[in-house]
């Protein structure tokens, strides 16, 4: 049996801030890998949904990953896409082979980038789902935790002990935490990466400006057009999940998971889900204008670490995604980069992202047995 006392967490996002709270609180230490240790407190104050406030203490917290990683029993990545690897890459010298090391995000390619910088043999998990849908209030001292999940699930390679993760996770979250079958079925998400997606083509595809006069409310002005587009791509998803050898009834569809039966009741769903609420599209204000901002993690994430990842799977079985295609082709235009083309995943930019193609990826057989 392995006892967990030690927890490290890399990232300082809303997720970052609350899980170092939780986790501390419920009698663990916290390290802190951040890039920016002098804008945070030890302590840390979280205010939930519910209007309870939870105090954590942080014990240490570092740039420097020598004076963090080493003593962690536990390394919880709480970073966008966009730096897993390269996170992974800064701590590898210091991480010992009984270390877990996971992701809270584990959909951006987390599983293939950590082989690919730690080997093998490394002990690696990941949750299928954010714990917690979250908020920086004051960077580094407070957040918002502005909904809980009823269930957590996680999934890992052969070497993760899964069973005492499991535990640990239940009772340091204080939320029922079950182990997946195979590490794909926490990696291969339809939330994220379908969802911003769809939602950003079905609202803005019909303009053909960067600019509007208004900000739009991302979940409560969502609309029947970017249902149908969600819908479509995730039935694409969901052909590609029939081929692999999973069990596909881990990852829903999105339909089932919002309990919703048609274009209609999605829409009328996602407006009403009160964690939801007041999020607006990602703009930046231009007088008394608002510009699309193309660099947020709806685009910086959400397309090269999420909807390409899907697409590369697709690539690898054959499978055709032709309403994934066009959500890519449509904002990769308006992020001036390129990804795809023709259907095949050869962009002048595809090395930036997490495709499985960029960590030699190239059969079922490497896909499964990482």
């Amino acid at each position: 049996m392995r006892n967990y006392h030690t927890v490290c967490i890399c990232g300082g996002g809303g997720l970052g801030h609350t899980l170092a709270a939780k986790i501390s609180k419920n009698g663990y230490q916290v390290h802190l890998l951040t890039g920016h240790p002098a804008r945070w407190s030890k302590h840390i104050l979280v205010e939930d949904c519910n209007q309870v406030t939870i105090n954590g203490e942080i014990t240490q917290i570092s740039d420097r990953p020598e004076e963090v990683i080493p003593s962690a029993d536990i390394i919880l990545l709480c970073v966008p896409g966009y730096l897993i690897q390269q996170t992974l890459h800064a701590i590898a010298p210091y991480v010992s082979s009984g270390t877990e090391i996971g992701s809270v995000i584990s959909s951006g390619g987390f599983f293939w980038m950590a082989c690919h910088e730690l080997g093998k043999e490394q002990r690696l998990f990941g949750f299928q789902r954010v714990p917690y849908i979250s908020r920086v209030r004051e960077y580094g001292r407070s957040a918002e935790l502005k909904g809980y999940k009823s269930m957590l699930k996680i999934g890992g390679n052969s070497n993760s002990d899964l069973e005492e993760l499991t535990s640990f996770f239940s009772k340091a979250l204080e939320t029922p935490t079950i182990a997946l079958g195979h590490y794909l079925e926490a990696t291969l998400t339809n939330s994220n990466p379908l969802l911003h997606p769809s939602r950003i083509y079905g609202m803005l595809s019909p303009f053909d400006t960067d600019t509007y006069d208004k900000e739009f409310l991302f979940y409560e002005e969502w609309d029947d057009r970017s249902s149908e587009v969600l819908i479509e791509c995730d039935s694409e998803f969901q052909r590609i999940l029939s081929r692999l050898p999973i069990h596909q009834e881990e990852i829903p569809s999105l339909l089932q998971y919002y309990e919703s039966e048609d274009v209609t009741s999605l829409t009328r769903k996602i407006r009403s889900i009160e964690a939801f609420k007041g999020i607006k599209m990602a703009m930046v204000a231009q007088g008394d204008r608002f510009k699309v901002d193309y660099t947020n993690r709806y685009f910086t994430e959400d397309i090269p670490f999420g909807l390409l990842i899907i697409k590369s799977l697709g690539n690898l079985l054959k499978e055709d995604t032709p309403m994934i295609d066009q959500v890519i082709l449509w904002i990769q235009e308006r992020m001036r980069k390129q990804y795809l083309i023709a259907g095949t995943l050869k962009g002048k930019d595809i090395g930036e992202s997490g495709v499985i193609q960029n960590f030699n990826i190239n059969t079922l057989d490497d896909l499964y047995n990482l």
